[in-house]
């Protein structure tokens, strides 16, 4: 049987941020060249910050949801785990789906609804799992380790 050794608690962390910085930057991105082409000027930007607050939020939201489920669905790594060394596979081991890694995301929304319970749970979880990943039953691993699990929060 193979044993995988699973992404910890901070590697996630630090993969994850890694990830929202990147799409953060995009949202602003799309948001304001959107706000450019539909013809919403800089002295216009005042009256409308709710516009452009909500518009930001919106395609935050969307890419969010596009990004996470494409990149899972089709490599199991984002841009942050594959610099970080870590991959997402089905609790069977299989490769991840576009349908698992929906349901994943999914879970990441239920994970941070109530003080990101479901994230902090990654490190008290003897697999490294969070809710999300419970939910759609997959886990973290490190790429390229079959070994025996270490304990650790990395």
């Amino acid at each position: 049987m193979i044993v995988y050794q699973y992404g910890g608690f901070v590697r996630r962390i630090i993969a994850f941020v890694i990830d929202n910085i990147f799409l953060q930057a995009a949202a602003l991105f799309v948001t304001i060249v959107g706000l450019i082409v539909i013809g919403i000027e800089a002295e216009g930007l005042t009256a409308l910050s709710g516009t452009l607050l909500n518009s930001y939020y919106a395609t935050a939201v969307v890419m969010n949801l596009f990004y996470f489920t494409y990149f899972h669905g089709t490599t199991g790594q984002t841009l942050g785990k594959r610099m970080l060394g870590m991959k997402v596979v089905q609790s069977t081991g299989e490769p991840m789906r576009a349908g698992v890694a929906f349901l994943r995301w999914v879970g990441y929304l239920l994970s941070g609804l109530i003080f990101y319970l479901g994230f902090l749970w990654i490190a008290f979880d003897g697999r490294k799992q969070g809710w999300h990943d419970k939910i759609a039953g997959t886990c973290v691993i490190r790429v390229g380790t079959l070994q025996p699990e270490q304990p650790g929060l990395f």
